[in-house]
């Protein structure tokens, strides 16, 4: 597996460097580094890195708007730099959405297990949301197909049995799906051909 690609946003030039050189030498590779928040956001959409580490004070925005931005987008793990002391900073942190903290100064034996934590609890995320989606678009074909058999049966005279059968039949033969054949019924857009009687 190649390493993960890991943003450094840090504005304390000192720190990020001695972080970076850390990071490399651990096996992690680092695409980017950035001093601000703004400039952080940018490069997260620019280099898509598997992991942006924040720091929380930055200038143009702090690093816990940079996470919220970055969770809602699902674009990376998020793992938040704090000073010591600031706990309540870690608790606002967790409530954006980043998946682990390290507070500074930071221990090398701590970095590996806080990033790898954070990479775990994001692809656990986007699971989960990739789940949830599927399902819920699942559910809503199976609505759209229900209300596409209740028009056929009520303007052309057919049982519920019937009324799947032609969708299911339809989409087959013109090779799409039953949701896209429900569409045109509902909009008006596809005409109802019966289906040849078998005893002609």
């Amino acid at each position: 597996m190649s390493a993960p690609r890991i943003l450094v946003a840090e504005d304390e030039a000192i720190i990020r460097l001695d972080l970076v050189e850390t990071l490399r030498e651990e096996g992690y590779d680092v695409v980017a580094e950035a001093g601000r928040g703004d400039e952080a956001l940018r490069l997260v959409s620019e280099v898509k890195p598997d992991l942006a580490i924040l720091d929380v004070r930055m200038p143009g925005l702090d690093g816990i708007e940079v996470a919220r931005e970055i969770v809602a987008e699902r674009s990376a793990a998020v793992l938040i730099l704090t000073a010591f002391g600031q706990r309540e900073l870690v608790t606002r942190a967790a409530e954006a959405g980043a998946m682990a903290y390290l507070v500074k100064p930071w221990q090398r034996s701590d970095l590996v297990p806080a990033i790898e934590m954070a990479l775990a609890r994001h692809r656990d995320a986007v699971e989960l949301a990739e789940g949830k989606e599927a399902l819920e678009g699942q559910l809503e074909n199976r609505k759209v197909i229900d209300r596409a058999k209740g028009m056929l049966m009520d303007t052309h005279g057919l049982t519920e049995q019937e009324s799947f059968r032609y969708l299911q039949a339809t989409a087959m033969s013109g090779r799409t799906s039953m949701r896209a054949v429900a569409d045109g019924v509902l909009d008006g857009t596809h005409e109802y051909i019966a289906p040849a009687d078998p005893t002609d």
